[in-house]
């Protein structure tokens, strides 16, 4: 399955989250994927400049794969913040609720996605 949202933040939560439930997919791990999900959201508004960041996601299997593509071609990397600052930790949140992430370089913009696995 995969599915396009447009960039609203709440449509794309509840969108990966009706997915994720009807895949019997356990609470803590789909509360994960929407706060991964967020985050790559806000950094693609925050970061890439991007007004209307493109949103897909599929689930092949046990497998979630998030995507959100925007237009900056600048690449993020994580930063070390102390835990007091008021930004600068979303890529450590997205690794530490997600299996893996990565960024995909386009011709214009960038995608940077993120996997998590069902524990089924």
């Amino acid at each position: 399955m995969c599915t396009r949202n447009t960039p609203s933040l709440t449509l794309s939560r509840q969108a990966l989250r009706d997915v994720l439930v009807r895949a019997a997919w356990d609470p803590e791990t789909v509360f994960n994927a929407e706060l991964a999900l967020a985050e790559l959201i806000v950094n693609a508004w925050r970061h890439g400049g991007t007004p209307a960041p493109v949103v897909y996601f599929s689930l092949l299997g046990h497998t979630l794969r998030v995507c959100v593509a925007d237009e900056s071609d600048a690449l993020p990397q994580e930063r070390c913040s102390a835990p007091t600052a008021e930004s600068g930790r979303g890529l450590q949140l997205v690794s530490g609720l997600t299996h893996r992430w990565g960024v995909d370089p386009q011709k214009r913009g960038k995608t940077v996605w993120y996997e998590l696995d069902s524990a089924a």
